[in-house]
């Protein structure tokens, strides 16, 4: 299973956005640098969370984007659905193959759904509350302690 690049890049926005939260709102260009997503395309997930209640957005020369809800309370999984519509929008990359006894029905199908399980309670666990203190330590033990 993989995440689809629209699912990664609406991750990576939300965290921006959950790093940033209580600054205002964040331009999309902002987002956009910072992330190294192209724009264009950082537009139209934008706009499907934005859609799904997951963002607030304002047009014009001061707009931009901000959390629609408190950090802890979107998870990975939310996101992940509200862009790619799916049960925890990943990407089967197994699913519909035929077993190697030639039998249509998968005798690897109980592991899949054992799989898509683990996968969804790990997602529908972790909030943008979580991914952004992760960050902000692995941030923190990056700079160098200058001590005089």
């Amino acid at each position: 299973m993989r995440i689809s690049a629209k699912g990664e890049y609406a991750i990576k926005a939300m965290l921006d956005l959950a790093l940033a939260d209580g600054g205002g709102l964040r331009p999309i260009q902002d987002i956009a640098t910072r992330q190294d997503i192209p724009q264009r395309y950082l537009e139209q997930v934008l706009l499907g969370l934005t859609r799904a209640g997951l963002l607030v957005s304002r047009r014009g020369s001061a707009g931009g984007y901000r959390l629609a809800r408190a950090a802890d309370q979107v998870t990975v999984g939310d996101v992940l659905r509200a862009v790619k519509g799916s049960m925890n929008g990943l990407e089967p990359t197994r699913r519909g193959r035929r077993s190697l006894s030639g039998d249509p029905v998968s005798d690897l199908s109980e592991l899949w759904r054992e799989i898509d399980e683990a996968v969804s309670g790990v997602i529908d666990r972790v909030t943008f509350e979580d991914l952004r203190k992760r960050a902000e330590e692995r941030r923190s033990i990056a700079r160098p302690m200058y001590h005089i």
